[in-house]
């Protein structure tokens, strides 16, 4: 199985990090049956994150008809004020010193991402995941009308109304897309894909190693239907 991970100019470094920690890590203990590498629209590059100037190096396309998954993060940055800048506005911002994390992902849209995920989404033997913002990503390019999906809780409302089913969860599984709230739910993202992909043995020694004890049910749309709540 191989696992990418997307870079965009923008992207918060521990939406990144965290997951490729886990799953590189799960790759050692499974004996080399993952592989994880990190990837961007354009190819190549190095790509700025949102914090301090760091950057990562992508070292490859993004290749939506490889098997496996596909990781999109977040942006980092701070949080717009509602009147301060439209959600999907992607024009005048650009040359902000500080644009607010809203802003970095609508400039996603003006890239070629949205059309790599959308034929990812497509392909039956790709697993889309997201992490915090990256659920926003893949919203706001018309990706998740219909599905039950999470995010950081400041951006659930936003969710909602690109008429995906927000769920206030810690990691939310809906089939063949699989999505992590906050940032730090990046590892617990990590951990469960490792369960789900190579099982529990796998995900338990990662786990071990990291001294990290994930948090949360994961929350699929199965089941009784509680009463009361």
């Amino acid at each position: 199985m191989h696992a990418q991970i997307v870079l965009f100019d923008g992207f918060d470094p521990l939406d990144v990090v965290a997951p490729y920690e886990v799953l590189h890590a799960g790759a050692i203990a499974a004996g080399g049956a993952l592989s994880v590498e990190l990837v961007s629209a354009e190819g190549p590059r190095e790509v700025a994150s949102g914090s301090g100037g760091l950057s990562l190096r992508a070292t490859a396309a993004l290749d939506p008809a490889r098997a496996g998954l596909i990781v999109v993060p977040g942006a980092s940055g701070r949080v717009a004020d509602p009147d301060e800048a439209p959600d999907h506005e992607v024009g005048a911002e650009v040359g902000q010193e500080d644009p607010p994390v809203q802003v970095r992902l609508g400039h996603t849209l003006a890239t070629g991402l949205p059309a790599l995920l959308n034929a990812a989404m497509g392909n039956p033997e790709v697993t889309v995941a997201a992490v915090c913002g990256g659920s926003l990503v893949l919203a706001m390019s018309g990706l998740l009308e219909g599905r039950y999906t999470t995010t950081h809780y400041l951006g659930l409302d936003l969710l909602d109304a690109t008429g995906a089913h927000a769920v206030n969860a810690r990691v939310v599984d809906d089939g063949d897309l699989v999505s992590g709230a906050g940032v730090t739910s990046g590892l617990d993202l990590g951990l469960y894909l490792l369960e789900r992909e190579l099982g529990p043995l796998v995900a338990h020694a990662v786990e071990q190693l990291f001294a990290h004890e994930r948090r949360g049910t994961v929350w699929r749309n199965a089941g009784l239907v509680p009463a009361g709540f």
